[in-house]
């Protein structure tokens, strides 16, 4: 079976997917359900119907695109990832697994492979948590890890809570029908580009996913006394914002202390008050990620902070499945490409969805690492590796 990646129009997709947002390239912002949002979302439909694809869209906007199998009453295999985009990010972060993972459908389509199991390419829902807070929104309702009624509860900055914002983006059904069954996938595997700069630095095309860290969420809220800059004599002063600096430190010293490379921590949000120049900050409100491969390791880091932390969530980590690990194994053998075992200390839609399925991980390098950003860049031959990889994979698994 030869398997052929049509590079050309792959990238051009993901150039014409980069153009819906809202800063000027090579920027992009694209906050779910915003009108960016929603055109990207049209403008992918286009493409899965082109492909013959059966579309369908849960409640909260995850979008289904399936390729049936000879035997669709088979748990399907699935593959995919998301496009929303966090402020002034770069363009290949969750679109090259979407984009990615309809090219390697249609590389299977043009090879002349028939699946027995289905094929379905699934675009998840607010992976990023900029507009509730919260990341992976559609894959922990998949999942069951987050209950209709509690997601009911999230609001955005402005007080919108989340059913007003999905009847907005005319979407109408319940959340109750969102979660997916048990046995609704045999596999999931997602590609990605790896979000740090291991691959690059070892010159190493493949990477395989064996574990995705723990997430954690911490919001702190520190009250000092305010007052005018000049007025308030230093010795006199509670600044709230010199006190959540000391904390960001701590969080920092936390993540360090542990000895090991796969425990981080970020302090990513600082909001102060009154935020006027001439104003000693009255009240600092700081939002704190921190996250481990090693569950117990990333609770030792929290027991840290906690005390004075509004605990928004910690997940649990996953564990790469040995049928996908043993699949992108034997595909990237097949390929002849290099390739090594590795941890995501990013978190992605494949840690809620691991909680139902067999789910697993091929990374791609990244320039320098860097994600979440304009000059974030996967180049062309690592894309096409990464398709390939995943192409024969799905093969691997749906036949």
């Amino acid at each position: 079976m030869q398997i052929t990646v049509n590079l050309d129009r792959l990238l051009n997709e993901l150039e014409k997917l980069a153009s819906f947002s809202g800063a000027p390239a090579p920027a992009v912002t694209r906050v779910v359900f915003s009108a960016q949002d929603l055109a990207a979302r049209a403008y992918l439909r286009e493409l899965f119907s082109e492909a013959a694809l059966h579309l369908r869209t849960d409640a909260v906007g995850n979008t289904f695109a399936r390729w049936t199998g000879a035997d669709p009453n088979l748990a399907a295999v699935g593959t995919g990832s998301h496009t929303d985009a966090v402020p002034h990010a770069g363009r290949y972060d969750g679109t090259v697994g979407v984009l990615g993972g309809l090219e390697a459908i249609r590389a299977l389509q043009r090879s002349g492979f028939r699946p027995r199991r289905s094929i379905e390419l699934l675009v998840f829902t607010s992976e990023e948590p900029t507009l509730f807070g919260i990341g992976c929104l559609g894959s922990r309702l998949l999942s069951g890890t987050l209950a209709p009624e509690t997601a009911r509860q999230l609001k955005n900055r402005e007080g919108q809570s989340l059913e007003e914002i999905l009847r907005q983006a005319g979407l109408h059904g319940s959340l109750e029908h969102v979660p997916l069954a048990r046995d609704y996938y045999h596999a999931f595997v997602e590609l990605h580009i790896e979000q740090g700069p291991l691959l690059e630095r070892k010159e190493i095309p493949i990477g395989i996913v064996t574990a995705i860290a723990a997430p954690a969420t911490l919001r702190v809220q520190i009250e000092g006394a305010g007052g005018h800059a000049g007025g308030m004599l230093m010795p006199d002063r509670h600044d709230a914002f010199l006190a959540a600096a000391e904390i960001a430190l701590a969080v920092e010293a936390a993540a360090k202390a542990t000895q090991s490379i796969d425990s981080v921590a970020t302090t990513g949000v600082c909001n102060v008050f009154p935020g006027a120049v001439n104003s000693v900050p009255s009240r600092t409100v700081l939002e704190i990620d921190v996250r481990d491969t090693d569950l117990a390791r990333r609770d030792g880091m929290l027991a840290t902070i906690r005390a004075a932390c509004d605990l928004i969530n910690a997940d649990a980590p996953a564990q790469a499945s040995p049928l996908i690990t043993q699949a992108l194994t034997a595909s990237s053998q097949e390929l002849g490409l290099n390739f090594m075992p590795m941890v995501s200390r990013a978190y992605h839609d494949s840690l809620f969805i691991s909680r139902i399925a067999p789910t697993g991980m091929v990374f791609i390098p990244c320039r320098n690492g860097y994600s979440h950003r304009p000059d974030e860049y996967a180049s062309p031959e690592n894309i096409d590796r990464g398709v390939q990889v995943l192409a024969h994979t799905l093969a691997h698994l749906a036949q």
